[in-house]
């Protein structure tokens, strides 16, 4: 479908072919970023991975990060924290259900265990309340970046309408989250610089490299064939959040969300992680390679639930023809992920949550191959984080079945699965439960 925002012409795609040619055999043609004001001011002018313009900066750091910070091998080395803050996760659980009334708000504690784990691999501390003084302080800003993320701004596609920023106060708003996230960032960077020169008092018994470590030591060492400055150090770990605590979250908590809607598929689930614990009281992360079905179940929820239904735009970087359609330079290419897991053509009555599709056909995935399903993207542009990603939620979730049994609280008729608007789809209500103990 064409469109002209304002004076940007638009291309939004719908089916798995028009995907295929655009992500993979046009790749390089659409590969590029527009400039996108909002995150342009926030993310130092979009020297991060996610917003960067096509060309030699984005191409560097996005080798960094895939080669260094998400490699397979950096992501297990990761794996104790994720273990840890997975059992913390259950403790609270408990806590907060001490009796067969008590109703557990599942939403804040899903976002707990993504944002202290992503801190703590980014950053090696956590920031959730509690934690550290000014935790609340850094989740309201993340929550402010994230909503003004998906904040539609006019000015972008009419240019004469800029000055309604400054009247209806997005401007004040993205000038005042943008320099509260540089101070804070800035601050975790000095703060790391000093850490290693042994001018700080904080304690470092861990002796743990978090990710700001490895990309400062890349920086010092010179690793990469290019200038690895401050900014594009901040840009990088913006990314981290803003694509990471946010997607990550989102996708948990809508497959908890489904899971415990259909009963049958919880028992399923229940049962294949029991069985696979056997005698042990805990999950471990070897233990998710033999749970195909607790793997089919994250795939469907990303199917019904991409976290970010239209992608990030992409722009053409010169004329082209998609599917028989001229696309001129300059065009900008959203792809509506969330369209194309529901057509029909391509998927057997795809309103249904039915983990059970991908046992007919194992081999598709989310990395990017089959351009049917890509709740993470594809080609150039495709998300470099799945495997981190995965492996909380993966972790979480059986970690969840093997030790609760879930019910709606006193009252509930059913489970509300309201979406929320913005860039991130979230439950626009809290996933709000009464958790008990599992028995089997």
């Amino acid at each position: 479908m064409m469109l002209h925002l304002g004076r940007v012409p638009a291309v939004v795609v719908s089916s798995a072919d028009a995907a295929r040619e655009i992500m993979k055999t046009q790749d390089l043609i659409f590969s590029n970023r527009p400039k996108v004001s909002i995150p342009d001011k926030i993310v130092f002018g979009s020297k991060d991975i996610a917003f960067a313009p096509y060309g030699e900066h984005w191409r560097q750091v996005r080798s960094i990060c895939v080669l260094h910070l998400l490699s397979n091998k950096r992501v297990q080395s990761f794996r104790h924290i994720r273990e840890e803050e997975t059992d913390l996760l259950i403790d609270k659980i408990r806590q907060s259900s001490s009796s067969s009334m008590s109703v557990t708000n599942m939403s804040d504690l899903l976002v707990s265990v993504t944002n202290d784990t992503i801190c703590r691999v980014a950053l090696g501390r956590k920031y959730s309340e509690g934690e550290a003084e000014g935790s609340n302080k850094f989740e309201l800003m993340l929550k402010e970046i994230m909503e003004l993320a998906g904040t539609f701004n006019a000015g972008d596609f009419i240019p004469w309408l800029k000055w309604m920023n400054k009247v209806n106060g997005l401007d004040a708003r993205v000038d005042k989250v943008a320099k509260a996230f540089d101070e804070f960032l800035s601050g975790v960077v000095e703060d790391h610089r000093n850490r290693k020169q042994g001018k700080t008092d904080r304690d470092d018994s861990s002796n743990e490299a978090d990710l700001v470590d490895l990309l400062l030591e890349i920086q010092r060492e010179n690793k990469s064939s290019f200038d690895l400055d401050d900014e594009s150090i901040k840009g990088v770990i913006f990314d981290m959040f803003g694509a990471g605590t946010d997607t990550t979250y989102t996708a948990l908590e809508w497959t908890v969300a489904e899971v415990l809607k259909h009963p049958e598929i919880m028992k399923k689930l229940q049962n294949e992680v029991t069985q696979v614990v056997g005698s042990k009281s805990k999950v471990t992360e070897e233990d998710l390679e033999k749970m195909p079905y607790l793997k089919a179940v994250m795939k469907e929820s990303l199917r019904l639930h991409p976290p970010i239904p239209m992608l990030v735009p992409r722009e053409s970087t010169q004329d082209s023809k998609v599917m028989g359609y001229n696309i001129a330079a300059r065009t900008q290419v959203i792809i509506n992920a969330w369209a194309i897991a529901r057509d029909p053509m391509q998927w057997e009555n795809p309103e249904e949550f039915n983990p059970e599709r991908f046992f007919k056909n194992t081999a598709v995935d989310f990395r990017g191959f089959n351009f049917e399903y890509i709740p993470f993207g594809a080609g150039r542009r495709g998300c470099p984080g799945i495997t981190f990603a995965m492996a909380i939620d993966e972790l979480a979730l059986a970690k969840l079945m093997l030790n609760f049994d879930f019910a709606l609280p006193i009252g509930v008729k059913d489970w509300d699965m309201t979406e929320a608007v913005g860039s991130t789809v979230h439950k626009k209500n809290p996933l709000l439960v009464v958790a008990t103990p599992h028995s089997c």
